[in-house]
């Protein structure tokens, strides 16, 4: 059985987060690509295309898609050179995948790792379409933030107020209390492949004990992501991938990245590999909803499919204001809660905001048995780190997920190569 998408193993770091980082991430204005061929590094030993974003390796970007290029200032050809070094000796061969980094708004490079279709022989690159699992979260996040930018809700609003007729325990919760994980709300109430429609998730959510009194503490909660998408939905009026697409995913010229995509890209997502390297299909082979999106057991809170070229025009989106206003992503990049149980990082909304020696960074994962994905974005040199992986475990080989603070905190250091910054 699939466990549900959830944000995985706290990272364990001693060092004070500042509350600026909302004030400076939102601050930084978005720069200029510089268009080169740039340099790109292919793992030894691993299958790969090794392109660099807008390359021509694999699947060709969607319509309409830019195209950017790393920079060939030597700078950027150092980082580049860096980053490939560090996945040579870093990434276990055998483990598709793709990693794509930033620097400055800058692309430095897009790698593509292993396989991707380990039957039809297909190299990962720039374009393949990966599970991003919890990831998710943020994306529901900024649609929230884009609905109160409309002033079509409040994050300070009760969920009565959307969605109706609330048990007496739950009239106190508030949005701002969903995107934070401080409902009291369970993790989860059922598996992700359990056929459940938005009313009934909702009806269970509103019914489920709370494990907690409202806004007591923080305790990590898919569920309340999903009922967050379900505001979306009561409010917007339409449906909740589809507000993504129109608000968020379109104006940053995302075209690979939502629930269902067209069956000419299909073939494009990522065969996901279970510990022993069998095949476990595509997410869209699993049980879905007949409207060719997940069940509302993971809608809203995990299951989004994206790539890392999406992922880094997310990135650039962020650094402008096309899609959040300054004051919608202070909202979501504040350190809000303390996580606890060991982690040092706080909880946004849809982001963890995590300390480290080269300075705090927003962060969030994504996993399931057989997929893992993780997003960095460190405001302080407007660094961003992206990797995902189709096949997280093999026995006696890796596990990705075990390898995740040094795989990220290591792109994070060689992209400080040749430009004085720290790392760690």
């Amino acid at each position: 059985m699939r466990k549900s998408a959830r944000q995985q193993a706290p990272w364990r770091l001693g060092i004070a987060v500042a509350a600026a980082l909302a004030v400076v991430l939102s601050g930084c204005g978005g720069a200029d690509e510089r268009s080169s061929d740039g340099a790109s590094g292919t793992p030894s030993g691993t299958p790969s295309s090794g392109v660099p974003a807008g390359g021509t390796g694999g699947a060709s970007p969607g319509p309409g898609s830019p195209s950017p290029s790393p920079s060939s200032s030597p700078v950027f050809r150092e980082q580049a050179e860096a980053v490939a070094k560090f996945l040579r000796e870093n990434w276990p061969e055998g483990a598709g995948g793709t990693v794509v980094t930033a620097r400055d708004g800058t692309l430095v490079g897009c790698q593509g790792l292993g396989q991707s279709d380990q039957g039809a022989g297909r190299a990962a690159d720039c374009d393949t379409v990966y599970d991003i699992g919890s990831i998710t979260k943020s994306f529901t996040a900024a649609a929230v933030l884009k609905l109160e930018m409309g002033g079509a809700l409040r994050v300070t609003d009760p969920i009565g107020a959307h969605l109706g007729a609330v048990p007496v325990d739950k009239r106190g919760i508030t949005i701002h209390q969903l995107l934070t994980h401080t409902s009291g709300l369970p993790e989860g109430i059922g598996d992700d492949y359990d056929p459940v429609s938005r009313d009934a998730m909702v009806a269970g959510a509103l019914a489920a004990p709370l494990e907690s009194a409202p806004g007591r503490e923080f305790a990590y909660s898919n569920v309340g992501y999903s009922l967050l998408a379900a505001i979306v939905e009561r409010v917007s009026g339409v449906a909740y991938d589809d507000y993504l697409t129109r608000n968020l995913f379109q104006p940053a010229g995302m075209t690979r990245t939502g629930y269902a995509l067209p069956d000419p890209g299909r073939g494009d997502v990522a065969v996901e590999y279970d510990e022993e390297g069998a095949s476990q299909g595509r997410p869209f082979e699993h049980p879905w909803a007949p409207d060719g999106r997940p069940y509302w057991n993971l809608r809203g809170n995990g299951g989004l499919l994206s790539t890392a070229r999406d992922m880094y025009l997310w990135y650039r989106a962020l650094e402008g204001e096309s899609v959040l206003s300054a004051a919608a992503k202070a909202k979501m990049f504040t350190p809000h809660v303390p996580e606890g149980g060991g982690s040092a990082g706080s909880y946004g909304y849809g982001w963890t905001v995590t300390p480290t020696d080269g300075g705090p960074v927003v962060t969030h994962d994504g996993g399931n048995d057989w997929s893992f994905a993780r997003v960095l974005i460190r405001p302080s040199d407007r660094t961003l780190v992206f990797w995902v992986t189709n096949s997280v475990i093999r026995e006696g080989g890796w596990n990705l997920e075990e390898q995740d603070r040094e795989l990220s905190l290591g792109l994070l250091a060689a992209l400080s190569a040749g430009s004085g910054g720290g790392g760690k």
